[in-house]
């Protein structure tokens, strides 16, 4: 049974405790479904001030919505198109502190002010993203940027 446990310290410290609470979330399960699920339960629940955290999987063709805590998503984002498709296409981390500066936006939620999209890669191959919204702007920073890539690496070496 997992237990969530309040993380303590500084940025970097609580990623860590974060990390190791993803790692233990996802031992021993190899389904991008279900560590997706409760890695986005888990951030989205850890996480101050955020209104949507989540997974876009790549189909081949355009990300498509996959597991998310939050408000009802856009289902479909081609890679040419908002914050999502900028990582997807650009396989670079998008860190934007005013989403409504960011050239072709998708406002899938207009509470949401900034936005941190991480590229999942493995081997080469695109899967997807993970996004989270905040309805601050500004809300991520570089230490967000670090432990949010760590955390999203774990996701990736626990998939199959």
């Amino acid at each position: 049974m997992f237990e969530a446990r309040t993380l303590e310290g500084d940025k970097p410290a609580q990623y860590a405790q974060l990390l190791a609470q993803a790692e233990g979330l996802m031992h021993g399960e190899r389904g991008l479904i279900a560590n997706a699920a409760n890695l986005s339960a888990l951030l989205f629940n850890a996480l101050p001030d955020l209104n949507w955290a989540g997974f876009y999987l790549y189909d081949g063709t355009e990300l498509v919505v996959g597991p998310f805590q939050g408000l009802p998503a856009c289902v479909r984002i081609p890679l040419d198109k908002g914050v999502c498709g900028a990582a997807a296409s650009t396989r670079t981390t998008q860190r934007v502190d005013d989403v409504h500066a960011f050239p072709g936006h998708i406002a899938c939620d207009s509470a949401s002010r900034s936005e941190i999209v991480i590229p999942l890669v493995k081997d080469d191959v695109l899967i997807g993203v993970l996004d989270i919204d905040s309805p601050k702007p500004a809300r991520f920073d570089a230490d967000d940027q670090q432990g949010l890539e760590a955390i999203a690496g774990a996701w990736i070496a626990a998939i199959a």
